[in-house]
């Protein structure tokens, strides 16, 4: 299993394709498998880093307190060990806090920014209803076939988990297959809690772009609506019928207007075979 040394623990990630490095970052509680709609279709045009955050799946670490800013310096560590000078950063829900603590720690090494689901964190972020929050808050039976159900089940529109049964039995049996230890999650979400970036991400210097759905019951779209307002020259996409796991759902779509806002931004390298500015 490839892995790299961050700081004191071991990260597992995986790599697929050529040409310029796209750094995939999970959500809350979740491993490199979410991105199982994007990985093939990435692959076929960048560098595609994916990986399992420190404490989840294949990426042990001690339980410790841990903050967004110290997984954005493992994304650095992986980077550095790739020897990858820049890249593209994308960051769902919990996974676009760490996208955000990248692009302000080391701006010189994200070629562009897209954050999906997500939010800048603090008093005013918009939070999901009160039995959504309760229902995530909460570590009873975390790893139980019943509690991983319900969490996915959270995240998906009714609409497609009644079209999609057997894709949601997969998606169930493949988080289910990453085991999350309780001390990793209460750990997440502390640091997810403490997350705030409101007053900093004005000093976001790459291309940006934010993109929700707008029956995101979880991080609601009017949080990425001020997310993309206070980001210079962020653009902003909104998938219609569009869940908080709406690049599962709508795949299709969300891998075209990511792959699109690379080239019409200018940071798609020469070797990709996009003129564009490195």
């Amino acid at each position: 299993m490839p892995k790299i040394q961050a700081g004191e623990i071991e990260l597992y990630y995986e790599e697929h394709g050529a040409g310029d490095a796209l750094v995939l970052i999970p959500g809350f509680s979740n491993g490199l498998w979410i991105w199982l709609k994007q990985i093939p279709a990435f692959s076929q045009k960048f560098r595609t880093i994916t990986f399992d955050p420190r404490g989840i799946a294949r990426s042990a670490s001690p339980d410790q307190a841990i903050s967004i800013r110290m997984i954005a310096d493992d994304v650095a560590a992986l980077l550095a060990a790739l020897k990858i000078e820049r890249a593209h950063i994308l960051g769902a829900s919990f996974g676009g806090f760490v996208a955000q603590e990248f692009a302000l720690g080391y701006p010189e090494m994200t070629r562009s920014l897209i954050l999906c689901c997500t939010s800048f964190g603090g008093p005013r972020h918009i939070p999901p209803p009160m039995a959504t929050l309760q229902a995530i808050a909460s570590t009873k039976g975390l790893n139980s076939d019943e509690r991983v159900r319900e969490n996915l089940l959270l995240a998906f529109s009714q609409k497609y988990l009644e079209e999609n049964r057997e894709e949601v039995e997969q998606l169930i049996a493949l988080r289910a297959a990453n085991y999350v230890p309780e001390y990793a999650y209460t750990r997440q979400l502390q640091a997810a809690i403490a997350f705030n970036t409101e007053e900093r991400v004005k000093e976001i210097k790459a291309p940006t772009l934010v993109i929700t759905g707008d029956e995101d019951i979880i991080v609601p779209s009017e949080n990425s609506r001020n997310l993309a307002a206070r980001i210079p020259n962020a653009r902003l996409v909104i998938i219609k019928e569009g869940s908080h796991t709406f690049f599962i759902e709508r795949a299709e779509e969300f891998n075209r207007a990511v792959t699109e806002f690379i080239k019409q931004s200018g940071v798609w390298s020469l070797e990709s075979g996009v003129k564009g500015k490195n």
